[in-house]
């Protein structure tokens, strides 16, 4: 594919110049998503092309990376089409489809097929946006067909059912090539994902082998179909069937897809070119089955007179057997010049037994995929439940770390990326307590029972830290008397009399301003037991008393560590999950479900941070916003791409500090431990969370109401 500096940008997105860089024709041997979806992005040629997929361990389904593509593929086709009420979704044992209203398509996407899966949904999509699903109904009820092609067809031995079929085939094809060829020219940055769909659908060696060789070159329905279908393949022979060349042109030239105008036009094209097809057709020849169908049978089997005047080439001596390296070969010699094309009767090229084989499975695909039938593999009641979990959550996958947490590496002499991906989880819903998808939020956890009373104690706690706090709530009016403007006052009327004019006065009202305040809590393992009771604890009491006090709001996060779905433990990723918003959630919320949250995993800090700082932060624009952590001591966590300990973590958290606090954000740490974690510990803690940094009591109403006194009393 060439490239083009001047593409129109489409909508805000232009996705053109990145595919550029990772389309088929690049050296890096990437997709076309590879830029936002990883570097470790692979994918299958095509369907047709036999890889060994039984000697391949499939790993489990990532249901995070499954929501994740939903929502961006979801995202595209919004964008392609102008509509944003277009739901792109999965469904188990179901072909690919749209009803007109959404799109269903594969459950088993993986990173390898993303490009033609993107490609598959638009495409589907575009069919919402363009074809005429009303006419479609009619056609499928055999209304729109006329009597001359009925009993022209008739005479071919074909029913009104076989006619009904050949003509929703015909019709298909030339409507995907309309609508097609609408976004190519509409949207061209999108191309990339349309010819991976082609290549996956379309484009094998096998096809590419048959279309070069006498297969399917009998005047017949299935040759006809096989040769119509690959028209858009490079390897096309024009001169395999007979007026093949004047389908083309009726397709290509005299009506180019991109000149048909719609749905009804393609039908009539459709019909055209059914017409030629019967035109070659002798009388009676072909039996179908009940559903108007005709066996496939390659030319091999069965070639017709009309096309083996001239010899075959199938003369002993004369044709070839070549194995699919030889075929490579052969094709770069044609397209070198070294060797003619044998667009004539009478190829060189023979398909074994085993490649007839192979092609007929081909050619069946090709077919379901024309009428919509694309197979899928099914997805399992379980995962199809934690997908819709995981979307419902809003679980989802950021990038965070940087260069300056890059470690050399020894054995490859290089640098590593110091990034990872943080898991980010917006809400607690019963789905993802449900089927586990969270290791800090666990329905059968030991501790649950006891931990309930300790949010029942929280909850006395936070009633008596309200009143401490509910002066937030109090204003307190100055009066202003003898002033130049503002209100008469009645008690000066008099004066005026005297020359005095300045009877009027002004009340002012100082109150306290809107707050918002985010409580982090660290999850990792280390503040299992009293720590986290009395951290849990603490939150409750300060959740209850804002629940008491007009005009502040909080939320709450909790930070640990999780393993990505079916891949090795060596992949841990850092994890937060958005436990309570009183925005969004009643403090009955809290009461549910805080029972539930347990400790587990590393200590990844201001990688967390990092993944919501825009969340911490989100108060600060038209009121006070306040940052407030628990945490037992100092930042650890790695895995196969991040080094995250010592003194590189101490200094990425106050880097992320920094950041809160410069987009306004007050901040305020609680350590908390024992003594010896105090007096060893203390010293990073504030190179974290600066001088505010303090080592409390968090059971102690009194303690937690004076630190925070400081921060919410302040006006």
């Amino acid at each position: 594919m060439k490239n083009n500096k001047k593409m129109p940008v489409f909508k805000h997105f232009n996705p053109m110049k990145l595919r550029e860089k990772y389309s088929a024709n690049s050296p890096v041997k990437t997709s076309n998503s590879s830029f936002w979806m990883g570097d470790d992005f692979g994918r299958r040629t095509s369907i047709f092309d036999d890889w060994g997929d039984e000697e391949v361990k499939k790993p489990s389904v990532d249901t995070i990376a499954l929501a994740s593509y939903r929502r961006s593929i979801s995202n595209f086709v919004n964008i392609v089409t102008g509509k944003n009420n277009i739901r792109v979704t999965f469904k188990s044992g179901e072909d690919s489809y749209t009803d007109g209203k959404k799109v269903v398509i594969s459950s088993n996407i993986k990173e390898k097929n993303f490009d033609s899966t993107v490609g598959l949904a638009l495409h589907e999509g575009s069919h919402i946006l363009l074809s005429d699903f009303e006419f479609l109904k009619n056609l499928t009820g055999g209304f729109v067909i006329d009597n001359e092609t009925i009993l022209k067809a008739e005479k071919k031995g074909y029913d009104k059912k076989a006619v009904l079929n050949h003509l929703k085939m015909l019709l298909n094809y030339v409507e995907d090539r309309r609508i097609d060829y609408y976004i190519f020219k509409n949207s061209p940055g999108y191309k990339g994902y349309y010819h991976s769909m082609y290549k996956t659908y379309f484009h094998s060696t096998v096809i590419d082998k048959a279309l070069k060789s006498d297969e399917y070159t009998s005047n017949d329905w299935n040759s006809y179909l096989f040769r119509i279908i690959n028209l858009t393949n490079e390897n096309r022979n024009l001169k395999a069937v007979v007026d093949l060349d004047k389908i083309y042109n009726l397709l290509f030239v005299e009506n180019h897809p991109s000149t048909i105008k719609d749905t009804k036009s393609a039908f009539k094209i459709a019909v055209g070119i059914y017409h030629i097809i019967l035109d070659n057709l002798k009388d009676g020849i072909e039996e179908t089955n009940e559903y108007g169908e005709v066996s496939n049978k390659p030319a091999s089997e069965s070639k017709s007179e009309e096309n083996s005047e001239g010899g075959s080439g199938s003369g002993e001596g004369e044709s070839k057997e070549l194995s699919d390296e030889e075929f490579e070969g052969l094709k770069k010699a044609v397209e070198g010049g070294e060797v003619g094309r044998g667009h004539g009767s009478g190829s060189d090229i023979v398909l074994t037994e085993a490649q007839k084989k192979q092609l007929e499975k081909a050619f069946d695909k090709q077919k379901d995929f024309v009428e919509g039938k694309t197979k899928k593999t099914k997805l399992a009641k379980k995962w199809a439940n934690e997908i819709q979990s995981v979307e419902e959550s809003g679980m989802r996958l950021t990038d965070v770390g940087g260069k300056e947490l890059g470690e050399y590496n020894y054995n490859t002499d290089s640098y590593s990326k110091g990034m990872a991906k943080c898991v980010v989880i917006d809400r607690i819903t019963d789905g993802l307590l449900e089927n586990e998808l969270c290791e800090a939020l666990v329905k059968n956890y030991y501790g649950s029972e006891g931990q309930g009373a300790v949010i029942a104690e929280g909850m006395r706690l936070g009633i008596m830290l309200g009143k401490k706090l509910k002066v937030r709530n109090e204003s307190r009016d100055t009066k202003w008397t003898r002033k130049d403007s503002g209100r008469i006052d009645k008690r000066l009327i008099a004066e005026l009399g005297f020359g005095n004019e300045r009877v009027f006065s002004t009340t002012f009202t100082d109150s306290y301003a809107d707050a918002h305040l985010h409580i982090s809590i660290d999850a990792s393992g280390s503040m299992s037991g009293d720590k986290w009771d009395n951290t849990i604890k603490s939150t409750v009491a300060i959740c209850k008393a804002a629940s008491m006090i007009e005009g502040l709001t909080v939320e709450v996060s909790v930070r640990y560590t999780t393993y990505n779905r079916g891949r090795s433990r060596n992949s841990e990723m850092p994890a937060i999950l958005i436990a309570y918003d009183s925005r969004k959630n009643k403090i009955a919320h809290v009461k549910k479900y805080f029972k539930y949250l347990r400790t587990c995993g590393t200590t990844p800090e201001g990688l967390c941070y990092q993944a919501i700082m825009n969340k911490i932060s989100e108060g600060s624009n038209d009121k006070e916003s306040y940052f407030l952590n628990f945490s037992d001591g100092m930042p650890m966590f790695s895995n196969e791409s991040i080094r995250y300990y010592h003194d590189t973590a101490i200094k990425h958290t106050r880097k992320m500090m920094k950041e809160i606090r410069g987009k306004g954000v007050k901040v305020l740490s609680y350590f908390i431990g024992g003594e010896y974690e105090r007096q060893s510990n203390m010293e990073d803690f504030k190179r974290m969370y600066g001088k505010d940094a303090k080592f409390i009591d968090v059971t102690s109403v009194g303690a937690v109401s004076k630190t925070m006194n400081k921060k919410f009393l302040a006006k």
